[in-house]
C-alpha cells in the first residue's frame, strides 16, 4: 500500500521564505558595512611629505599675479596677393625698410597671360561705348544741320515766292511756275516741326544715355588699372617702415595666393601680452591697472584688451606701459608683474597651495587637535591670489588644512599623519 510522505519542515514554504528575508537582511548589512568602509577610506602619509598651514583672520590682497611678454604694439602682416615663383629677394629679416621699398618680386606665366586677355576685353569694351557715345554726338550735329538746312529753305523759299507773287501779277510767270515754289514753302514749313521733335526727342534720349555711358567708362577704366595692378602685386613692396621680421625666402620657391611672407614690426613702442587663469576671466576688465618689474624698476601699466577666449584653461590680455618704459627692452622678453584686482580687505584666509589644482576649492583636509589625522571637509572659497586664499565657510580661525598636493586623495576621507 502507498505510504503518505511527511513534508519535512525545513522545506515548508514558510521556513523558505523566513530563510530568504534573513539571508537578505544579512546581505544588505554587508553591503551598507562594506560601503561605509569604503566611504571612510583613509590613506597613510608621511608628515613629512605634507605642507600644513593655519587658518588666520588677516589682510587679502586681491591681485593676480603675471609673467608678462614683450611684444610690439603694431605689426603689419606680409601675405601673398597673387603667388608665383620667386625671382629675386631684395631683403633680408632683421633689415629696416622704408614704406614702398620692394621686398621680393614674383614670377607668374598665366597670371600674366590672364591680365593680358582681360585688359583686352576691357580695352575692346570701353572703345565700343566711346565709340557709341561719338555716334550720340554726331547725331546731334547732324539734327542741328538738318533743322538749320530748313529754316534757310524757308527764308529762301519765301523770298523766291514774293517774287514770283509780282511776277505773276504782270504776267511774266506762269501758275505753275507761281505754285511750285509756293509748294515747296509749305513742304518746309511743315517739315521744320518735325525735325524740331525728333531733335528734342534724340536729345532727350542722349542726355539720359550719356551719363550712363560716363558711368561705365569710369567702371571699365578702373576695373583695367585694377587689372593692371595685378602684375605689379608681383612685387611685394613694404606698406610701412619698420624692421623686417619672419620672412625667410630663397629663389625658385613658390607660394601660393594668402600665404603669410613675413611681417614688419614699425618703431611704434612696446606692448604687454600675458595668459591668465580662466578662473579670473570674469574679473580681469580693460582699465584696471597693475606693475611689472624691469629691472628694479616697477613700472606701471593698464589692461587694454581682454581676449575671452579661453585655450588650455587660461585667456589673454593685452597691457599697455602707463609710462616711457626702459629703453633696453626687447621684444619677446620676459616679465614678472602682478595685476590688481580689487581693493585689499581683511577677513579669514588661508595660505594657497597646490591643494587648489585638485580639490578646486571645494573641499580641503582638516587636521584633528592631536595632529595625527587630517578629514574631509566641504568649504566655500571667495577670491585668490598666487599667495592667499579668501575663506567664506567651512572653517575657523586657528584650524590647520593640508595645503600640499592632494593627488591620491581625491576618492579617500581621511589622511592618517605617520612619522
Amino acid at each position: 500500500m502507498d505510504k503518505p510522505i511527511a513534508q519535512r519542515r525545513w522545506r515548508s514554504r514558510q521556513v523558505l521564505i523566513g530563510g530568504g528575508a534573513s539571508l537578505a537582511i544579512v546581505a544588505l548589512v554587508v553591503t551598507v558595512a562594506l560601503t561605509a568602509f569604503a566611504a571612510r577610506s583613509a590613506v597613510r602619509v608621511p608628515i613629512a611629505n605634507l605642507t600644513i598651514e593655519t587658518v588666520h583672520t588677516d589682510v587679502f590682497h586681491d591681485f593676480v599675479t603675471l609673467r608678462a611678454r614683450v611684444v610690439p604694439r603694431d605689426v603689419v602682416y606680409l601675405d601673398t596677393l597673387e603667388g608665383g615663383q620667386v625671382e629675386q629677394v631684395f631683403v633680408q629679416p632683421g633689415d629696416l625698410v622704408n614704406a614702398g621699398q620692394p621686398l621680393l618680386r614674383f614670377r607668374n606665366t598665366s597670371l600674366e597671360l590672364e591680365v593680358l586677355d582681360r585688359e583686352g576685353r576691357l580695352v575692346e569694351s570701353i572703345t565700343q561705348l566711346q565709340s557709341y557715345e561719338k555716334q550720340l554726338e554726331d547725331t546731334r550735329l547732324a539734327n542741328e544741320k538738318a533743322v538749320a538746312r530748313i529754316q534757310y529753305d524757308i527764308v529762301r523759299l519765301q523770298r523766291l515766292a514774293d517774287r514770283r507773287d509780282a511776277l505773276l501779277a504782270n504776267g511774266y510767270v506762269s501758275r505753275d511756275q507761281h505754285d511750285a515754289v509756293h509748294d515747296e514753302l509749305r513742304y518746309n514749313r511743315g517739315l521744320l516741326p518735325l525735325q524740331l521733335t525728333a531733335n528734342r526727342e534724340q536729345d532727350s534720349l542722349r542726355r539720359r544715355q550719356n551719363p550712363q555711358i560716363q558711368t561705365e567708362l569710369a567702371s571699365l577704366r578702373e576695373s583695367l588699372i585694377i587689372t593692371r595692378s595685378k602684375l605689379e602685386s608681383l612685387v611685394l613692396r613694404a606698406p610701412v617702415a619698420g624692421r623686417l621680421t619672419d620672412m625667410d625666402l630663397k629663389r625658385g620657391e613658390i607660394r601660393e595666393r594668402g600665404q603669410r611672407l613675413g611681417q614688419i614690426t614699425p618703431d611704434t613702442g612696446f606692448k604687454l601680452q600675458a595668459d591668465i587663469d580662466q578662473y579670473y576671466l570674469q574679473r580681469v576688465q580693460v582699465g584696471q591697472i597693475g606693475q611689472v618689474e624691469i629691472g628694479r624698476l616697477a613700472i606701471p601699466f593698464r589692461v587694454v584688451r581682454v581676449d575671452p577666449q579661453v585655450k588650455n584653461a587660461t585667456f589673454q590680455m593685452e597691457m599697455a606701459f602707463a609710462q616711457a618704459p626702459h629703453a633696453g627692452l626687447l621684444q619677446g622678453q620676459a616679465l614678472e608683474g602682478r595685476l590688481t584686482l580689487g581693493g585689499d580687505s581683511k577677513g579669514l584666509v588661508l595660505a594657497a597651495g597646490p591643494f587648489l589644482e585638485r580639490s578646486g576649492g571645494d573641499w580641503v583636509m582638516v587636521l584633528d587637535k592631536g595632529g595625527r589625522r587630517a578629514d574631509r571637509r566641504r568649504i566655500r572659497l571667495g577670491r585668490r591670489n598666487a599667495e592667499q586664499v579668501e575663506i567664506l565657510s567651512g572653517l575657523a580661525p586657528g584650524e590647520r588644512v593640508l595645503t600640499s598636493d592632494y593627488t591620491g586623495f581625491e576618492k579617500v576621507d581621511q589622511v592618517i599623519l605617520t612619522k
